[in-house]
């Protein structure tokens, strides 16, 4: 059984993604800081959360980034 995860943060961390893709990458404490900044007057638990289901999304790869923000390059 997977985790379960309130509507707030699913729908957020969704709308975060669609807005600044480029922002987030697969490394949690980074995704935690863009978080941060991006969301005024969020609790540290709801930030964390939120940074957490936005690492997951990008490393199992159910979320597509741009060409080179997860450290593959191109040739």
């Amino acid at each position: 059984m997977g985790k379960v995860r309130p509507r707030l943060i699913k729908r957020t961390a969704e709308e975060l993604l669609a807005t600044y893709p480029d922002k987030f990458t697969n490394n949690f404490e980074h995704n935690k800081r863009m978080v941060a900044l991006l969301l005024e007057g969020a609790s540290k638990r709801v930030r964390n959360r939120i940074a957490g289901y936005i690492t997951r999304l990008i490393s199992k790869g159910l979320v597509e980034l741009p060409v080179g923000e997860t450290g593959a390059e191109e040739e």
